[in-house]
């Protein structure tokens, strides 16, 4: 007995000690910010080192602090349960988030001594108007993913977070990468520059992953799904109003696109000198952001008004989300770059047409994000039709 007692006795000691020791450890999401700092504080010190302010030098330190904030995580991020593939690539994302707003604030002036070389050695578009409001939206990504890891460590629903997520950084991949290629900058590629290439390749791969995962569905009754289902457009006004917005938005769509592919028509000359001069600005970005719009937001847009007008379509549950994510990051920086000081004035929006440009380009962000409420907030109609005699009425009659 004595023996037996005194063996509980040790194995409580240690669960006590084990639980004082987790009791002691940071949130996981805390964790993942304070690695996050790693990249600010490496650039801050290459600044002070000119053995590593070369191309390749440069190349080799960010792939170094990819590397260690993987390897750190590992060593000292343990969650209880087996760790989901998605922890790493959002935690590796939120160190990219803190070097891109380091580049923000130096540019505007708020800090210093951070990205003087990286910009003439490195990646010298971040310099640019649109790379600035692109750096400062990583605020908005650093929010996003610390709260997908808290949920994600606390057992709780994340992906709709993720897929909004997933559908800004895309977007701001394949605007940036092309942009800088084709632009003003595309002779002066650096080494660091293909950096970007995982970050480019790994949004595509998480949000493949997302998509297949099983969504959580919402209880809703049967009774009223059918009741939801059976309204036509006309006894929706809501969805009829959201239907009309989104025609009017591939209709600008395919408006910008023409224009930036130098269509002679009247009313193209007319905008791009007039409107919004920034779409031919040299540095690319808005140029590629229109084609984007034009070639893909467009059969998107489509296909969302599909899903708006046909009952039973669940997948507009995730798609309106990644759509609205990748149209708020997109919209943002193009407003914000027609606007920014570092915009040469001559393709800034002109001061006596700046309200109505900017009020139709805020609306692109709107919408798109109107919709993604619209169908979480009440999705009966885009549920699984139910069979016939299936419904609560008319189990009652049989």
């Amino acid at each position: 007995l004595a023996c037996w007692s005194t063996t509980i006795a040790s194995s409580q000691i240690k669960r006590r000690s084990k639980n004082m020791v987790t009791g002691m450890r940071p949130p996981v999401e805390v964790s993942v910010f304070l690695l996050s700092l790693l990249g600010p504080g490496v650039l801050f010190t290459m600044n002070k080192i000119p053995a590593l302010q070369e191309p390749l030098p440069i190349l080799g330190m960010g792939m170094f602090v990819l590397g260690s904030v993987l390897l750190l995580l590992i060593l000292t991020v343990q969650p209880k349960r087996k760790v989901d593939p998605l922890f790493y690539v959002f935690a590796e994302f939120t160190t990219n988030c803190m070097v891109g707003l380091t580049n923000a604030l130096e540019q505007d002036g708020f800090i210093s001594g951070f990205m003087d070389f990286y910009l003439k050695m490195g990646e010298p578009h971040l310099g640019t108007a649109y790379a600035v409001m692109m750096s400062y939206w990583e605020v908005v990504h650093v929010i996003l993913l610390l709260t997908v890891i808290h949920r994600m460590c606390a057992g709780k629903s994340y992906r709709s977070l993720a897929l909004l997520w997933a559908g800004s950084s895309i977007a701001n991949e394949i605007v940036v990468i092309p942009g800088v290629v084709i632009g003003k900058y595309g002779s002066n590629i650096r080494p660091a520059f293909w950096r970007n290439v995982p970050f480019f390749l790994v949004p595509f791969w998480a949000a493949s992953q997302l998509f297949r995962r099983p969504k959580q569905m919402p209880v809703v009754t049967a009774d009223k799904i059918a009741a939801e289902q059976k309204k036509s457009l006309l006894s929706r006004p809501a969805d009829l109003l959201l239907s009309l917005l989104l025609l009017g938005a591939m209709a600008f769509f395919v408006f910008r696109g023409f224009v930036v592919l130098d269509c002679p028509l009247d009313a193209c000359f007319t905008y791009i000198y007039q409107y919004e001069p920034y779409l031919k600005d040299p540095v690319g970005f808005p140029r590629i952001m229109m084609l984007v719009y034009f070639f893909y937001a467009v059969p998107l847009v489509g296909i969302l008004l599909y899903g708006l007008n046909i009952p039973g379509c669940s997948w507009m549950l995730d798609w309106t989300i990644f759509f609205a994510g990748a149209m708020a990051q997109t919209q943002w920086c193009h407003i914000g770059a027609s606007l920014h000081s570092r915009t040469s004035f001559t393709y800034r929006a002109p001061a006596d047409k700046r309200w109505p440009v900017i009020t139709l380009n805020v609306l692109l962000a709107i919408v798109p994000a109107l919709l993604a409420l619209r169908c979480r907030t009440n999705p009966a109609y885009f549920m699984k039709p139910v069979p016939k005699g299936q419904t609560n009425d008319d189990k009652k009659k049989n």
